[in-house]
């Protein structure tokens, strides 16, 4: 004979709670809202060239697109390694890549060590993009600081680069 199964029982509201506050929730929703200012600050910033300006008051640059700036170093980065330390795929950040490249952000260029390799570098453009993001994050840090006071603040960038190490 067929034993069923009795059906779960659903947890109360109160104890179902945890999926709204538990730590990953929170952190995700802070990182969504930091992105969303950092990029409506670049959007607003007058040393941003116009058209890439536009393109972020539009949203069509994304927190995708800023994994290029933080990761892609001052040198130039082989795609393999920008993907890499970006946590994405290859095809991922190449895709990123070309769009940056058609923004005038990023070039890619010959690498002196290995020809048969590229890399990805900033273009003046992108360095002012970069400029722009530096004082984003400035201004987004500090605004942080204002609404969570300067000891949570501090306490929660300890905890944090403790966590990510």
């Amino acid at each position: 004979m067929l034993e069923i199964a009795p059906e779960p029982t659903l947890p109360s509201p109160a104890e179902d709670g945890w999926r709204q506050t538990h730590l990953g929730r929170l952190l995700g929703h802070a990182l969504r809202r930091y992105d969303e200012r950092v990029l409506g600050l670049m959007a607003h910033n007058i040393d941003v060239p116009l058209a890439l300006s536009n393109l972020a008051a539009r949203s069509q640059v994304s927190a995708a697109h800023i994994h290029i700036t933080r990761h892609l170093s001052l040198q130039g980065s082989r795609l393999t390694d920008l993907a890499q330390s970006a946590g994405m795929s290859k095809q991922a950040m190449g895709d990123l890549v070309d769009q940056c490249e058609a923004w005038g952000l990023v070039t890619r260029e010959i690498d002196a060590n290995d020809a048969r390799a590229r890399l990805v570098k900033f273009t003046a453009t992108g360095l002012a993009w970069l400029q722009a993001f530096r004082d984003a994050v400035t201004q987004a840090e500090a605004e942080f600081k204002s609404a969570v006071g300067p000891e949570v603040a501090t306490v929660a960038m300890i905890g944090l680069e403790a966590y990510a190490s």
